[in-house]
């Protein structure tokens, strides 16, 4: 079954370990045992997150001789914020209009205090 972009994006991003390890790709290149490197995980196991990122378009492999550095590519992490980012926009006119209700509110609680602290 072949998942769309986004789809393919947010799977790879569901795992602590892929996203530590595009954590780590943030600071800049690293070759596979450098990304290991703080795991309790096999070399083979963090080789199939990096085929699972690979295919999610999150990273990118290059070949220099013998070091094939792994390099974080943000184009589909671009996608996903851009995606959260019309969840945001609808969240923040909800909380507005929140907020303008919450202020009609209170003058009818300063009101109820004041007549409370006449008697």
């Amino acid at each position: 079954m072949s998942l769309d972009p986004l789809s393919q994006t947010m799977f790879a991003l569901a795992d602590p370990t892929r996203r530590a390890i595009l954590a780590r790709l943030a600071d800049g290149e690293a070759t596979v045992n450098e990304l290991a490197a703080p795991f309790d995980i096999s070399l083979p196991a963090v080789s199939k997150h990096l085929k699972v990122l690979e295919r999610a378009n999150l990273i990118t492999r290059g070949r220099s001789a013998q070091w094939r550095p792994c390099r974080l590519e943000t184009e589909p992490l671009q996608a996903v914020d851009g995606w959260l980012g019309d969840y945001r926009k609808l969240w923040e006119h909800r909380l507005d209009r929140l907020e303008t209700y919450l202020a009609t509110l209170k003058p009818t609680q300063d009101a109820k205090k004041e007549n409370n602290d006449d008697r």
